[in-house]
């Protein structure tokens, strides 16, 4: 048995002023093939899936040249169609060249936006389909922020989609669709697939699985697959800053030759979501930059710290209207990883910064309207690194710079936006996270993994600045140009459902 495992992923923002372009997916290791993108992923998808899938005898997994993840992070915006064509016509040509395959494993994402490109990954399973033949089997694997709807199993035979916000669960979706896939390559799995749509549009800092609503969906999806043998239930929760005529929620339902079992189980979940829907929309408290600082201030106060200022609605990492608000109130004690500044790092390796340089610049701003103004930070250099590497940050093939100044406060300076999701991770740069007080990062619910579920964090602060800007929970302000906004909950007038 042979199987073909290919990796396209990316959550595009098309919000954002710049694509992503070919150089962004163009970096030591990246594209990646044979052995090296197999091994890509250890803990994730293709982790889970090559795992599983070499626990079976006589099953071959062949890595097809496939872009990694791009350096850009989650912090860019449409990909180009050149760039998009240039990767997916190498993979049509080595899966022409290498087959024939008896199945195909597609690691993508869901929310991927391409210029004059409707629906990327579902694309990407129509010309894989067309050199494989009808009678080998595709799987998908999919983030839950996956814009899905139908259309991916037009042309592949099944998804599995991770439930957990944070992703807890990629590993094991992985393992899922090796399983799958080896079953239905063999005749032992025939699958019969539904799909819903309730018209439920949420940012993503609301979509949190650890409390209710959302925890609830989630277990229903689990209580569905506990009860009823060989049935898997993906909730796809959406992801609405990508601008796209199929965002929004969505149920999938496989089960094994019963399509009946398949749509009640889909119309059951849909159902349950609509009759939720305000707590899913309504049901988190979100600050301003101003109060989210006050409040910090008195947990210092307190004595109940760390305390974490989640800034979940910078999605370029440009944005400096919480730095701003750290230096005007005077926060003390303070570590702020990271705000995002190119430029600022060029300049910085053009003179050699070194640790113990003096330092007095501008950062962060100039993006976009939502990232702000350039905010003077004066101080001394404490760190030269290569970054971080969770969600971003090139583990080591970038240059990062952290600033100290003010009352015991450090600014981290990357290249691009970074979503910290462990105060661990500061050490991989020099820094000791557990040195400070506040916590001030750049992330929408990942963070919660190493703050949060860890019992690290003695207060969480989730903030957003008063304007509606790129990022925020007010949708409304997005300039959409394909999403019609009045068809979906909480925006529409007379939305209804089913």
């Amino acid at each position: 048995m042979r199987i073909a495992a290919i990796y396209f992923m990316h959550e595009t923002v098309t919000f954002l002023p710049f694509d992503t372009q070919l150089s962004d997916f163009i970096y030591e290791g990246s594209p990646a093939r044979g052995e090296a993108l197999l091994g890509s992923d250890p803990d994730g998808y293709m982790g889970g899936f090559v795992k599983v899938a070499r626990e079976h005898a006589n099953v071959e997994v062949v890595g097809i040249e496939s872009p990694l993840f791009p350096k850009t992070g989650t912090g860019s915006g449409w990909i180009d169609k050149t760039t998009y064509d240039h990767f997916v016509n190498k993979m049509i040509s080595e899966l022409k060249t290498l087959g024939p395959f008896d199945g195909v494993y597609l690691a993508v994402h869901g929310a991927m936006g391409v210029r004059g490109v409707a629906k990327p990954e579902a694309e990407l399973a129509r010309r894989v389909r067309q050199v494989v033949g009808p009678k080998a089997f595709i799987v998908g694997t999919f983030d839950p922020h996956g814009n899905e709807d139908a259309d991916f199993l037009r042309y592949a035979n099944l998804a599995f989609c991770t439930k957990y916000y944070p992703h807890y669960d990629t590993h094991l979706q992985g393992e899922r669709a090796a399983r799958t896939l080896i079953r239905a390559i063999r005749g032992d799995y025939k699958p019969a697939t539904a799909t819903r749509k309730p018209p439920i549009l949420t940012p993503s800092v609301l979509q949190w699985t650890g409390r209710s609503p959302w925890m609830d969906l989630v277990q229903r999806a689990l209580v569905w697959e506990a009860r009823e043998t060989d049935v898997y239930v993906n909730f796809y929760y959406g992801f609405a800053f990508m601008d796209s005529n199929e965002a929004g929620m969505a149920f999938q339902v496989m089960t094994n030759g019963d399509p009946e079992l398949a749509n009640h189980i889909a119309d059951d979940m849909a159902n349950t979501a609509w009759r939720l829907r305000e707590q899913l929309y309504y049901g988190t408290k979100v600050y301003s930059m101003k109060e989210g600082v006050q409040l910090a201030k008195e947990s210092i106060a307190k004595k109940q710290t760390p305390v974490v200022l989640a800034d979940h609605s910078d999605r370029s990492g440009a944005a400096t209207w919480l730095l701003r608000q750290v230096i005007d109130q005077k926060l003390s004690n303070t570590l702020i990883g990271t705000v995002a500044d190119k430029d600022a790092i060029e300049a910085l390796r053009k003179k050699g910064v070194r640790p113990g340089d003096k330092f007095d610049m501008m950062v962060g701003g100039r993006v976009d309207e939502s990232a702000g103004e350039p905010v003077r930070v004066v101080g001394t250099v404490n760190t030269v690194s290569g970054g971080m590497s969770r969600f971003g940050g090139g583990g080591g093939a970038q240059l990062w710079v952290s600033v100290k100044f003010g009352d015991g406060n450090e600014l981290v300076i990357s290249p691009y936006l970074h979503q910290n999701t462990d105060p661990a991770a500061f050490s991989e740069i020099g820094i000791n996270a557990a040195d400070f007080k506040v916590i001030a990062i750049k992330s929408r619910v990942h963070f919660r993994r190493g703050y949060y579920d860890s019992g690290w964090a003695k207060n969480i602060l989730l903030v957003e600045p008063d304007q509606p800007f790129v990022g925020t929970v007010r949708l409304e302000a997005l300039d959409y140009k394909h999403l019609k906004l009045e068809n979906f909950y909480p925006f529409g007038k007379n939305v209804k459902y089913p």
